[in-house]
């Protein structure tokens, strides 16, 4: 079974899923500690956490602030500091919307500090000088706060409310973070006038509850201006109020070979899919993929641009495909052009802050920015290319069932070149053409054009090649010489192109001879079609190893390429393995015994297969009078693999480091 595919018919059961409610939070209540509190008896579930959630709890509601339907969204949480490593808990960062006409306000804050001193709780409250504002974009504000005389061993809690007139946004709550949680709760009440899809996620059981009862909501409204009487109305509206909860729950621990584990953690998400006003017709908001496309390519920053002539880019265009003889000549010389001569400024982003014309004039843009300007070029030489939006791995998956925008961070291009479609990243100068970076492959993506054409980057299709040649030869004044030589996979190549534009080619073979065991000569180095960026490199060097024992000498064929150790070193694993692609790693040895030698010990041939046919580990070695030949071949199918699988891959890298540990021993002859 495919992770993703086992993550969604998870997510799919959530929805369907109300269980009994078990039990009642704990009931505290703000300023309310006691001596008792810092104690925490009987809590055991991380022993070396740096703090502990003590209670986490939320709620958003739909009140009537006398004249509008408000969304008040409230928060009350209390921590516990164990040692020093936590003190970032204690500064807290709210995000607030802000649109044309309307914006969100935060309102009721208040946050404390606690400590025992002399046997005595003692409190500290924040002041409002600890609050501060930072304006982040025209449409976000961000409010922080830092909670004073916070140390070893302090309990400190804050609550706040935020009221917001944006019915879009109800918030999502998180059940599970860095840290132990031993309760956290959240409850959303739902009137009848709002229909919205719920996302919950994660391998913890939910406590959850559903309870329908009616609300009362008063609007005040005045006629004939000011000074006119004033109209009041009363409803009351049957509101479905969800609960979930989750007690002690476990820190998200950091895992290796993962996309994000925010994929993973507890929590739960709300999309707004329709608004059922009194006496009106149902209204869809965001009801289809077609139709938020529709939006995206109306809206001002993002594709209504490219709706426009833009004949300042017509000079320019004309020059770069005025020799072109197919479509692909001239997309490939508009996205080398952009690529060459832009410098990205953020590596992430949907949307634009500014017009084409500036990028353009300016040379600098986010990815989105430069993108989109590809696209309008693209455009402009009359190819038929279009935006892409997705979202990268480490900001998580998106749901192909559900039109939500926000989990979309990242926008490249494509362009239709009759018998292939063909993606785009300009803000990467390192990227060759059709290119995406490993961390693009995140599965599901959309085409912005109005049949909101669905992409699945998946890191199964990324298929990774690596080939290694190493020769041994005479064995000289205490030294043993060779040469290696090596095609990388290209994503390994994209980093030695990296590596040698930020620092320098000596650099880079500095750190390949620091990776040898022992002391090591380099000579005659060459990096081959280092420029060519649709293409691996080809590394090439001669190399002469210093013998510690002339008597008998030990030779680790594998040199080094060999897994030194097993990449998966945790007995169990929760979550599936998502590598960045497939790969297939071949390695070939040959040496010619020395003269004056005997081979004492020589390891035997092995393969291994994974699941059958989803791997195999081949080590096959042979000796031919004075010559020995080794090839050995680690080669996966698939790079995904679900929890399940996990120890029977464990157990197959085991056998590749055993095996390739294993060393060719040579006697001087007596």
């Amino acid at each position: 079974m495919n992770c993703k595919s086992g993550l969604l018919t998870f997510v799919i059961g959530c929805l369907c899923a109300i269980t009994a409610w078990a039990q009642d939070g704990p009931k505290i209540k703000y300023g309310k500690i006691t001596k008792e509190d810092f104690e925490l008896k009987g809590v055991t579930l991380d022993t070396g956490a740096h703090a502990i959630v003590l209670s986490s709890i939320g709620s958003s509601r739909f009140e009537s602030d006398g004249k509008e339907l408000r969304l008040v969204y409230k928060v009350h949480t209390r921590i516990k500091i164990i040692d020093k490593n936590a003190y970032d808990l204690a500064t807290v960062k709210i995000q607030l919307y802000k649109g044309s006409n309307d914006e969100e306000k935060l309102q009721n804050l208040k946050a404390s500090a606690y400590n025992l001193e002399n046997g005595e709780v003692v409190e500290t409250k924040m002041e409002s000088k600890n609050v501060f504002t930072d304006k982040q974009d025209k449409n976000w504000v961000a409010r922080k706060f830092a909670v004073p005389a916070v140390k070893e061993g302090t309990i400190f809690e804050y609550t706040y409310t935020v009221t917001s007139p944006f019915f879009s946004y109800l918030r999502s709550w998180e059940f599970q973070g860095e840290y132990p949680i031993l309760y956290s709760e959240y409850s959303v009440g739902i009137p009848e006038y709002f229909d919205y899809v719920q996302i919950p996620q994660g391998y913890e059981k939910f406590i959850s509850s559903k309870e329908v009862t009616r609300t009362t909501m008063t609007f005040r409204s005045e006629s004939g201006g000011a000074a006119g009487p004033t109209n009041l109305t009363t409803v009351t509206p049957a509101v479905t109020i969800y609960k979930w909860a989750l007690k002690d729950v476990p820190a998200m621990k950091e895992e290796d070979y993962i996309t994000t584990t925010d994929n993973y953690i507890n929590k739960v998400e709300f999309q707004l899919s329709s608004i059922n006003w009194p006496d009106q017709p149902s209204k869809p908001i965001r009801s289809s993929w077609s139709k938020l496309m529709e939006e995206l390519m109306k809206d001002e920053n993002f594709g209504s641009a490219l709706s426009n002539n833009n004949g300042f880019l017509g000079d320019v265009v004309d020059g770069l495909v005025k020799n072109a003889k197919t479509d692909e000549e001239k997309a490939t010389a508009i996205y080398h052009w952009v690529s060459s001569n832009f410098t990205c400024t953020q590596q992430s982003g949907v949307w634009i802050s500014r017009t084409l014309k500036t990028i353009f004039n300016s040379k600098n843009g986010t990815t989105a920015e430069i993108n989109l300007l590809l696209v309008a070029m693209l455009k402009k030489a009359q190819l038929e290319a279009y935006p892409i939006i997705l979202s990268t791995r480490d900001n998580g998956y998106t749901y192909p069932f559900y039109p939500l925008l926000s989990r979309f961070n990242y926008t490249v291009a494509g362009v239709n070149l009759g018998d292939k479609f063909v993606n785009l990243d300009a803000s990467d100068p390192m990227l060759g053409f059709n290119k995406l970076s490993p961390q693009c492959y995140n599965g599901h993506a959309r085409i912005v054009n109005e049949m909101a054409t669905p992409l699945d980057f998946q890191a199964d299709s990324l298929r990774e090649q690596k080939f290694t040649s190493v020769i041994f030869g005479k064995v000289e004044n205490g030294m043993m010489e060779g040469s290696f030589q090596q095609r990388p996979t290209y994503f390994e190549s994209y980093k030695v192109r990296k590596m040698i534009k930020s620092e320098s080619l000596d650099d880079f073979f500095d750190a390949v001879r620091k990776s040898f065991t022992g002391e090591v000569e380099i000579s005659n180095k060459e990096i081959e079609d280092l420029k060519t960026l649709e293409s691996s490199v080809m590394l090439k060097f001669d190399f002469k190893v210093k013998l510690d024992n002339e008597e008998m000498i030990y030779i680790s064929p594998l040199f080094t390429e060999a897994f030194r150790s097993n990449k998966f070193r945790a007995a169990e694993r929760k979550f599936p393995v998502e590598m960045e692609s497939v790969f297939d790693e071949i390695y070939s040895f040959n040496m010619e015994v020395p003269e004056g030698y005997v081979v004492d010990e020589l390891p035997k041939s092995a393969m291994v297969k994974f699941n059958e046919d989803e791997g195999i580990f081949q080590y096959l070695i042979q000796q031919q009078d004075n010559h020995i030949q080794l090839r050995s071949r680690v080669k996966l199918t698939k790079a995904n693999f679900a929890p399940e699988e996990y120890p029977s891959l464990r157990e197959f890298f085991d056998h590749i480091v055993k095996k390739q540990a294993e060393q060719i021993v040579l006697k001087k002859k007596k």
